[in-house]
Formats: C-alpha cells, structure tokens, sequence
C-alpha cells in the first residue's frame, strides 16, 4: 500500500506539522457521511507550504518514473487532486487531464477536463483514500473513455479493508505516500498523542463504522 517506509514517515510528519491532519481521541470530528472519527485529515493545506508540496510532487514523480515508466498522462481527481496531479504532471512533462465528480451540466457535458485520447496509458493522482469510492468513479471514468488506467496515487489513506477490496475488486493498482499506521507511529513518537490514547485511535481504523456509536 504505501511506496515506501521512509517516505511515508516523513509525509506523516509533515502532515501532523501543518496540521493537514489533527487527531483528537477524546473529542472525535463528525465527517459528511455523518461517521465519528477521532482524524480530520485535510490535505489541501500541503499546498500552502512550499516545502511539503515539493516533497509531495517531488515522491510521486519518482515513483511514476520508477514503476509506471510507460504513463502518457496525469490525472487529477476533482478537486484536491487537481493541484497535486498539476505539480506532478509539470514534474514529469506529461500532460493533464482531470476528473469530475460528474459531468459538466452546460457546454459539451464533460466529465474529463483536457485533451485525452483513447489508448493513452494514466496515472491518477488523488489526495486521500477513504473508502475508495470517488477515486475508483474517476477511474471508471477514465477507463469508459479508451484509456488505460495504470494506476493511481495517493498522499494518504486510512487503509481501510473496504478500500483494499474496492481498488481489488476494479483490478486497479494503487499506492499511496502514507498511512494512518504510519501517522499514529510518528504521532506518538513526537507528541501529538499520548501513549494512552493509541488503543482508542487503532479501535476506530479497525471499526471505524461502530466505533463512537
């Protein structure tokens, strides 16, 4: 799941830097889907920071060059992965392309935003992986389009089952820069949580659905 150990220890500690990810144990967030989580994770504030970003495009670009040598094209998932998938993209000198959630509802109803050509090999750039759900819809998207989807990236996951399954299920490849095992092992380890709040906070990736119920 993630690339590699190192890189995913120090996304992990930029992330808890910044505060793109905050955990709070005793005081859980309440995410759209109405789930209590004790992780609000907000990767769009990585763009702010110029080291973190270049850190960011700078990891994907190495692990595209490195085991998707033959990608065509980027893309980006509307809409946090757009800013990431354009870093990346001028990284590599590849074109971009991104991906509604839906079709545009005026002028030529576009789905896929930029010049994409059947045949064409991608690499989709996402900031988060959840449940899966919106990033394999794009790869669908993508797929229903002629092109051939080699994978997609991500800064971070909670590597949640349901998300294994999923990426399993669409026989789609995927990896991700870090994780919340990860995060937890750097949190602890500087200080944003306290040892007695492990237990709860690995309770909840475990059964993030009844935990808080």
């Amino acid at each position: 799941m993630i690339y590699n150990n190192v890189i995913a220890r120090e996304v992990a500690e930029y992330l808890l830097e910044i505060k793109a990810v905050v955990l709070n144990a005793k005081d859980p967030f309440t995410w759209a889907s109405g789930l209590k989580s004790p992780i609000y994770c907000d990767n769009r504030k990585t763009l702010s920071y110029a080291k973190v970003r270049t850190f960011l495009k700078s990891s994907f670009a190495d692990v595209i060059a490195e085991d998707f040598k033959n990608c065509d094209v980027i893309a980006g998932v509307a809409t946090a992965g757009i800013p990431h998938g354009v870093l990346v993209a001028d990284v590599l000198n590849k074109p971009f392309v991104y991906v509604r959630d839906k079709a545009k509802g005026h002028g030529l109803e576009n789905m896929i935003e930029g010049k994409l050509e059947a045949g064409q090999r991608v690499v989709v750039i996402e900031d988060l992986i959840s449940t899966g759900g919106s990033s394999l819809k794009a790869v669908g998207a993508l797929r229903a389009a002629g092109a051939e989807v080699l994978g997609l990236g991500a800064i971070f996951t909670y590597g949640f089952q349901k998300s294994i399954i999923a990426f399993e299920e669409a026989q789609c490849k995927f990896f991700t820069l870090s994780d919340y095992p990860t995060l937890l092992e750097i949190a602890l380890k500087h200080d944003y949580i306290k040892p007695e709040d492990k237990d709860t906070l690995l309770q909840w990736y475990q059964n993030p659905e009844k935990w808080g119920a």
